[in-house]
């Protein structure tokens, strides 16, 4: 009997203790579960001061040089090549002879062009005659005479033909590439000479928006070519395209005049001077990313009393991943460089350090 109520005390005593380490166990779980809601609740962000900074304004866009003229010289008749007069690398003026086609045949129709023209200066000068003897009708007359015109510009035909075949450089500059050899056959405009003009070059970049109204035709350009260890020159805008590309970019050439050291498809970079030579300037500016849908909402988050504010204000330029802040920011405060997606005007913040 006293056995049995020992056993029944020490399993009460168990069970009470279960019972507590149970009840424990739950307030503690309780306890954790509203702390972690608590940080739950807080959207983590990143953020930077905002603070006035030395900016370089200018403005670099990279590109290749391309020759200021360049053609593909072709024949103006179908014939077989015979003499080919200059190599590649050869510099030829606008209207030097560069291949020669032969002319047998055509040289058979010049002279028959020119029987032809002698009969009928002949037969036109016998009709003349007749006609103020009244041996001939007006019309007659006018037939002869038409036939002379005919005949006459048949002959100027001929040495239109005999003169292409002489194959000449339609610009200056140099041969680049040299497609037929002797005996070649070719066709009209069949290329066979491609010649560029390197003496002026044009360096082809591409602008950003954002700084396209800061140039102007003119204006001068200070070029960095890598593939000649750094040199520097200088180029001067000569075309700003009126219309951008699909990426919003601004098609801008810079002519630059080749002393001697330049080559086609040479890789250089551009420094266009925007803020009236002064390389720095002091303006307070923050990061692009801070802006919430881009730069152009003008809208960014900053931090007030651990909850995040949303607030306008107003950009001025864009210096590659910085914007000038106008107006809207005094200086000092904390920013949110990420996280806005998740963001809400008041959102309880908790900073990443």
């Amino acid at each position: 009997m006293k056995k049995t109520i020992i056993y029944i005390i020490v399993a009460a005593l168990l069970v009470g203790l279960a019972a507590y380490k149970i009840i424990d166990n739950k307030k503690k779980q309780e306890t954790e579960v509203k702390e972690v809601a608590q940080q739950v609740d807080k959207i983590n962000v990143n953020v930077v001061t905002a603070s006035r900074t030395n900016v370089n304004t200018d403005y670099t866009a990279n590109g290749t040089f391309i020759p200021k003229q360049e053609m593909n010289q072709s024949a103006d008749i179908a014939g077989r090549v015979i003499n080919v007069l200059v190599k590649e690398g050869s510099r030829v003026s606008a209207g030097q002879t560069l291949a020669t086609i032969k002319r047998d045949a055509i040289e058979v129709d010049v002279t028959q062009a020119r029987n032809s023209l002698q009969n009928a200066v002949i037969d036109n000068q016998r009709y003349e005659n007749a006609f103020k003897t009244g041996g001939v009708t007006k019309q007659q007359l006018d037939n002869s005479r038409l036939q002379l015109k005919n005949a006459q510009a048949a002959v100027r035909a001929q040495g239109v033909r005999v003169n292409d075949t002489s194959i000449r450089a339609g610009i200056s500059g140099t041969v680049n590439k040299r497609m037929v050899e002797p005996g070649t056959v070719v066709a009209p405009g069949t290329p066979l000479f491609e010649i560029v003009n390197i003496n002026t070059l044009k360096l082809s970049v591409l602008v950003d928006e954002s700084q396209i109204g800061r140039l102007q035709l003119g204006q001068d350009v200070s070029i960095t070519v890598n593939a000649l260890e750094g040199d520097t020159i200088s180029g001067r805008i000569t075309f700003i395209a009126p219309k951008s590309d699909a990426s919003l970019n601004f098609p801008v050439e810079i002519e630059v005049v080749n002393k001697g050291n330049l080559k086609a498809g040479m890789y250089a970079t551009a420094t266009f001077k925007t803020n009236n030579g002064a390389e720095n300037q002091n303006m307070l500016t923050i990061p692009a990313e801070a802006f919430v849908n881009g730069v152009s909402s003008a809208q960014l988050f900053i931090v007030q009393n651990g909850t995040a504010k949303l607030i306008n204000v107003k950009t001025g330029k864009v210096y590659g991943d910085k914007v000038q802040i106008v107006s809207g920011l005094n200086g000092g405060e904390q920013v949110i460089t990420s996280g806005q997606i998740n963001l809400d005007n008041g959102s309880k913040i908790n900073i990443v350090k």
